[in-house]
């Protein structure tokens, strides 16, 4: 009687089941979408970390060069 109240007869819901399967698979799909972002953001870290590089060289103070 109690499993009648509570929803279990029968067995599983099929649409409970169906939901579950679409959020493990939206689950995924963010993870794998976090992976992609965070090495496109390393990868402009390393770009915009060579580029400070040549910005901090101050060209305005040239030595002259040797011959």
């Amino acid at each position: 009687m109690a499993k009648a109240l509570l929803g279990y007869v029968g067995g599983p819901d099929p649409r409970l089941l169906a939901e579950m399967r679409r959020l493990q698979q939206r689950v995924q799909d963010l993870e794998s979408e976090l992976s992609r972002v965070r090495a496109e953001n390393e990868t402009l870290s390393a770009v915009a970390e060579h580029e400070q590089m040549f910005n901090d060289i101050d060209v305005t103070q040239a030595e002259p060069a040797l011959t």
